[in-house]
């Protein structure tokens, strides 16, 4: 019997996923930690920290969860703990990338908007604080979904598989949780970052403004250092918050449609327009977590270079050993 289209979609997008998610997230990592990319290292920490957010989302949700739970139904890691860390890793990796980058936004916004502000924000011990104390919060947040789950069934006293308990999301307290978690991924993230960029765009439309009216129209024609660094650092920042918009946006319609309709899905059952828009969603989500690779080898010059050194140099060692 063949197999819906949907699932033959799935069985070959996730192993290509995972195949050029991981090495790009640890060569992202690599060049960026060296700190050769022209960029300050308060960047540079921001986006280290969401490079390692990703190659989390691409080892438990698309490796581990996707592809191996998915062919391997009979391993270890359909033992019900396993699968429930499986699941809370999933959560707390997802959480982790969405406000990683919801961070970056905001220093951005802070080190073009607020000039008071950033000297004390804008520094590697600031950023390196807040990114460890978001991370332990979401990780507590995260902590309900160990709860949330209960054996699929019990042989030999062993606990097998992983099912929703009814019992947990019917509560009161389930319920608050389940939609306070769909405000908080993405619909609170998304919020943020259109008004952090609508704010840094008009101060920089302002601050342009201002400086082309000093500079004169003699130096309509001359290059503006000032101008060029801020256009980069728009350009980066944009691209990055606006793939992370649009690929995600399908998932928290999909996610938000089935909460209101109180749509259910049936095992078994992989052609209703529910399901396929549901694993639409989840598809353009984790390829969110492998563009910020791409964007960084498209928009910064020295991340480029870094990387062709990093390609070239098996090759120019053994050379080097040869000769």
């Amino acid at each position: 019997m063949e197999l819906p289209i949907i699932l033959q979609i799935k069985n070959t997008y996730y192993p290509v996923l995972a195949a050029f998610g991981v090495p790009a997230h640890l060569v992202t990592i690599v060049i960026l930690s060296r700190g050769n990319c022209g960029l300050s290292k308060c960047i540079s920490v921001y986006m280290v920290a969401m490079a390692t957010a990703e190659l989390l989302v691409i080892i438990f949700n698309v490796i581990v969860y996707h592809i191996l739970s998915y062919h391997f139904p009979y391993s270890f890691l359909s033992y019900t703990a396993v699968c429930k860390f499986i699941i809370y890793m999933n959560a707390a990796a997802l959480d982790m990338t969405v406000w990683f980058t919801v961070l970056f936004t905001f220093d951005r916004f802070v080190a073009i908007c607020c000039q008071k502000f950033k000297t004390k924000y804008c520094t590697v011990r600031t950023a390196s604080a807040v990114l460890t104390t978001v991370s332990a919060l979401f990780c507590l947040k995260d902590i309900p979904f160990c709860f949330a789950y209960e054996p699929e069934r019990i042989i030999n006293n062993v606990h097998w598989g992983c099912r929703t308990r009814v019992d947990f999301f019917s509560k009161p307290a389930g319920v608050v949780y389940s939609w306070l978690r769909s405000i908080l991924i993405p619909l609170l993230p998304f919020a943020l970052m259109l008004l952090f960029n609508c704010l840094t765009v008009r101060r920089i439309v302002v601050a342009s403004r201002a400086r082309r009216g000093i500079r004169g129209r003699s130096s309509e024609n001359q290059s503006d250092p000032e101008m060029e660094n801020r256009r980069k650092s728009i350009v980066l920042l944009f691209t990055v918050s606006g793939c992370f918009i649009l690929l995600w946006l399908t998932a928290a319609v999909s996610f938000l449609a089935t909460k209101l309709t109180n749509t259910v899905h049936y095992p078994g059952d992989y052609e209703t327009p529910a399901y396929i828009s549901t694993e639409t969603g989840y598809l353009l989500m984790y390829l969110s977590s492998c563009t910020n690779t791409c964007i960084y080898a498209a928009t910064q010059t020295k991340f480029r270079e870094e990387l062709k050194k990093m390609m070239t140099f098996p090759w120019t060692f053994i050379l080097r050993l040869v000769k």
